[in-house]
């Protein structure tokens, strides 16, 4: 049988305009909203009123300027004030009418009190508040007075004839108390019934009672007279409950009258009954029943609760009948709440937040809200209680879903008991566990997001981790770890906190809006650490406004993340700002007086600082030179201008003093003679080592003479000099220098093989060949000696990091930058290739000191796209470029037959093209274009995706494009 739907619970006021000023009902709108809804006083005011209350305004012309702009504020104000100032008028006349009377100053007084309380607490904690206070304490104030007057002149006829109380039965006197009790009860139940519902009346009968049962002790503990108090205490407690007010009358009762009428009737002692009755019963049970009708009638309206409990079991009633006042657990609802969750979670939420807003039902909706949580599947659980946290009305609901709630009522019963001295009181507080409990999956997932909503990311990351098994449960503890390092953050460049920021691996997310303000918050670190290490000013400035903007935009947008971690996030967020801002002195504004020092190299090797990158390739060899007991011979392999000269002559600077490195250009030895061509490379190769440790080199005839004797012997005398730990690499660019004059027969063919030689002899020497070819493409017998001695070291394209370093810092002086999306498109244009980057470096700076110095222009010191087309679209582009592109072309053209053709075909196909369409386009066979794809792929000039060939950088297919 299909479950009926949950009904949708409605239990705001209808009403749809404001009060009138001059309108009567609608002040007897307003005194039934004060004494019987005053829920609806709030909804009032955040339904008609302005957002900002008068409680935020500091200035008196902040405070003039409100109420001028706050007409419905001001006219609710106005008749809070009318009604706190004749509604105490009004009812001294009806309790007048009854016989009971009413002193008129105590009607002034409790015009004034009310007035006062009203504006004061108006001021204070807003407009509905003051309306409340200032009514209720008019009107309850006058009814105490009333009340209290009656007994008073009791109190005064027993006083002025203690004699005859004396010499009374103990009955007698029984019997008066038990009068006064009974009257005094069912005088405050027709009250509340009537609309005298008393809050003003606990505050101002309390301070009586206070009074009374002071005296009253005082006179009793001197007399000793105690029997006359209990039987006074007896029968106040009868008569209490029988009236319906058992909490008021036994608080009021036991404490006003056993407490303060100490006496002792018992011992027959005529003072001591005397002063016992008058002072410790009478005064206790009068306050005391004042005390009982106040809370049992004020607070928990228990003829409230019984109207509501009868009338919802009407069938007509269904869902209507709820008390907006009493917290008494109306029978069936928490069954009703648990029904509406178990068929339909969200709108079962809903109506919980409209019984929070409108009634006093908490016990059970948290009861039923926990047995719920307990009964879900673990799949759903966090999701359910995800849902719970979106925008609870009372955020005491998740609170205690997972820590006691009746354990918190007795906490708060002890701790409000003034008369208990502080040792019990703290055995009492010690026996009630109130703290978060984590050991059920719903109790745990509960807490995490309290302790969310508290600002307190670590505890609920330990919360979350009772449940991390479950669904959800994982992301929710990542998700607050995250939240807890950034809150705690002290500086924002840290590594842990940008690991700790991490995006979760599992989808679909809980909590996506929260995962997008945390990336945000990463993409801040990332700023971060650009604005602490970034040689360059205007880097700085660029990375701080983006950082800056990035936590304004989480600000501003805030009200898309969830309500639970909103705050927390908003905190961290301004937090941050306010470390940001505090070094925004330090980045400071450039300003280009002169043409900007054009830092990039465009052709020519890189060294010093200007060296960014290749941290791969230096890591490598620091772990072959610096860490083993033997140097180990590499050769540096890659495609053309791709940077193995920066690298070889930047190696001294990252290898420190013990390992030395001779760097040798092998196409600076120019035309060398048949006759001495082994003497002279060896010449070459002894100068740069005598240069690098300021030796004098071999006689250059002995070298032509003996080469390979007189060099032997000159490295051996140099290993010789060497320490352990210490050693010599001999760097050898252009390589392939070596094999063309091999085969032109100037070299001999065993040259390699006394280079392998030297290896194998001499640990602390070693050698780094630098080329464009692997000596796997090397296949000539005479290169098979060093396959053994060699390790091969690819020398790749830059990273996009790499790419962005080279260009944003190239020295600690360069003051101008990029937009993020121009560097990303340079890194697509030229596939990190360092020559390509360094010279759109290069132009764009030429560009901006043309534009600024010569042209006059005024323009932004930060490269754009728009910059970018400009450099590209130059006529003087590529032909700056044509050492390197002539030089990708020309190889092509050896080796294996058929790449220029290849290039030329995919020179106008950017999405590449299958290995069969190049066959058939180019005229190829199918060995040769596979040896020919082979080839280029293996010098970086092309590559393979799904199938498809295409050339690796754009740059390079826009130029054979245009000029082949």
């Amino acid at each position: 049988m299909t479950a009926p739907p949950v009904p949708k619970l409605d239990l705001a006021p209808k009403r749809r305009k404001p009060l009138s000023l001059w309108n009567p009902l609608d002040y007897l709108q307003l005194l039934c909203w004060v004494f019987f809804f005053p829920q609806a006083l709030r909804w009032y005011i955040e339904t008609f009123g302005e957002e900002k209350g008068l409680n935020v305004c500091k200035t008196l012309a902040e405070q003039r300027q409100w109420w001028q702009q706050s007409p419905i504020q001001r006219t609710f104000w106005l008749q809070g004030l009318l009604l706190t100032v004749f509604a105490p008028i009004g009812v001294a006349a009806i309790l007048d009418s009854l016989g009971i009377s009413v002193n008129t100053g105590d009607v002034v007084l409790d015009v004034v009190i009310g007035v006062a309380g009203g504006v004061t607490v108006g001021i204070a904690g807003g407009v509905a508040r003051g309306v409340v206070f200032g009514v209720a304490v008019g009107v309850e104030l006058c009814l105490a007075f009333g009340v209290s007057g009656d007994l008073t002149d009791l109190t005064e006829g027993i006083a002025t004839d203690w004699a005859e109380v004396a010499l009374d039965s103990v009955g007698d006197v029984v019997g008066d108390l038990a009068y006064v009790t009974t009257g005094g009860v069912a005088f405050g139940v027709t009250l509340a019934v009537t609309g005298g519902v008393v809050f003003g009346m606990t505050l101002g009968v309390a301070f009586g009672m206070v009074g009374g049962v002071t005296l009253g002790v005082t006179g009793g503990v001197t007399l000793g007279v105690v029997g006359g108090a209990v039987g006074g205490v007896t029968l106040g407690v009868v008569g209490g409950v029988v009236f319906g007010v058992a909490f008021g009358v036994v608080g009021g009762v036991a404490f006003g009258v056993t407490l303060g009428a100490v006496g002792g009737v018992t011992l027959g002692v005529v003072g001591g009954v005397v002063f016992g009755v008058v002072f410790g019963v009478v005064f206790g049970v009068v306050f005391g029943v004042a005390f009982g009708v106040a809370f049992g009638v004020a607070v928990v309206r228990p003829e409230l609760w019984v109207a509501t409990a009868l009338s919802r079991q009407l069938p007509s009633s269904r869902i209507r009948a709820f008390s907006r006042i009493t917290a008494i657990p109306l029978p069936g609802l928490a069954n009703q709440i648990l029904d509406w969750l178990s068929h339909d979670w969200p709108q079962a939420l809903n109506n919980i937040n409209s019984l929070l807003a409108y009634t006093e039902q908490f016990s059970p909706i948290i009861g039923a809200v926990s047995q719920s949580l307990s009964r879900q599947d673990p799949d759903v659980l966090v999701l359910r209680v995800s849902q719970l946290a979106e925008e609870p009305f009372d955020w005491k609901l998740l609170r205690y879903s997972s820590a006691s709630l009746s354990n918190a009522l007795k906490e708060q019963f002890v701790k409000g008991f003034f008369y208990l001295p502080h040792s019990v009181k703290r055995r009492l507080l010690s026996r009630s566990n109130t703290r978060l409990r984590t050991d059920t999956p719903a109790r745990a997932t509960a807490a995490g997001f309290w302790y969310l909503h508290r600002h307190q990311p670590s505890h609920a990351a330990r919360a979350f981790s009772h449940v991390r098994h479950i669904s959800h449960g994982a992301e929710m503890q990542q998700l607050s770890h995250g939240l807890a390092l950034a809150l705690n953050a002290k500086q924002l460049n840290d590594s842990t906190l940008a690991a700790g920021l991490s995006m979760p691996t599992s989808s679909p997310l809980l909590r996506d809006q929260t995962w997008s303000a945390i990336s945000q918050l990463r993409s801040v670190v990332d700023d971060a650490q650009l604005i602490y290490q970034s040689y360059s000013r205007t880097a700085r400035s660029l990375a701080l406004n983006r950082a800056l903007g990035t936590l304004r935009e989480i600000i501003n947008t805030a009200d898309r993340i969830p309500l639970a971690e909103r705050p927390l996030i908003i905190e961290i967020a301004d937090a941050w700002k306010e470390k940001l801002l505090a070094i925004a002195a330090e980045v400071g504004e450039v300003t280009h007086t002169q043409p900007v020092a054009n830092p990039y190299v465009a052709g020519d090797p890189v060294e010093g600082d200007l060296f960014v990158g290749r941290g791969e390739v230096i890591k490598q060899l620091e772990e072959l030179w610096l860490m083993g007991n033997q140097l180990q011979s590499v050769v540096l392999y890659g495609h053309r201008r791709m940077g193995k000269t920066s690298i070889l002559k930047n190696l001294s600077t990252s290898l420190g003093n013990n390992i030395q490195v001779a760097y040798v250009n092998l196409l600076n030895l120019g035309a060398v003679s048949n006759d001495t061509g082994e003497g002279e490379v060896l010449i070459a190769i002894s100068d740069a080592i005598s240069h690098t440790l300021s030796i004098s080199p071999p006689k250059d005839e002995d070298l032509l003479n003996l080469p390979s004797i007189t060099f032997r012997r000159f490295i051996q005398s140099i290993s010789r000099r060497f320490k352990k730990g210490q050693g010599l690499v001999i760097a050898l660019d252009e390589f392939e220098k070596i094999e063309e004059l091999i085969a032109a027969d100037i070299l001999s063919k065993d040259f390699l093989g006394f280079l392998r030689g030297i290896l194998q002899e001499e640990a602390n020497i070693a050698f780094a060949f630098a080329g464009l070819h692997t000596l796997e493409e090397m296949t000539e017998d005479y290169f098979n000696p060093l396959f053994a001695s060699v390790l091969p070291i690819r020398v790749g394209f830059f990273s996009l990091g790499e790419t962005r370093q080279l260009l944003a810092n190239p020295d600690e002086d360069f003051t101008l930058d990029y937009l993020p999306d121009a560097l990303d498109e340079i890194f697509r244009l030229t596939a990190g290739q360092p020559y390509l980057t360094q010279l759109l470096g290069f132009q764009l700076v030429r560009q901006y000191n043309h534009q600024v110095f010569d042209l006059g222009q005024d323009r932004d010191s930060i490269f754009t796209l728009t910059d970018l087309d400009t450099v590209i679209n130059h006529t003087d582009f590529f032909s700056n470029g044509r050492y390197y592109f002539t030089g990708v072309w020309d190889q092509a053209a050896q080796d294996a037959p058929g790449q220029q053709d290849i290039l030329k075909v995919l020179a106008n196909e950017p999405e590449g093209l299958s290995a069969s369409t190049l066959r058939r386009r180019t005229d190829l066979s199918s060995e040769e274009v596979e040896l020919a794809l082979k080839t280029l792929e293996r010098h970086d000039v092309v590559s393979v995706t799904e199938g498809r060939w295409g050339i690796i950088v754009p740059l390079f297919r826009q130029w054979v494009s245009e000029h082949q």
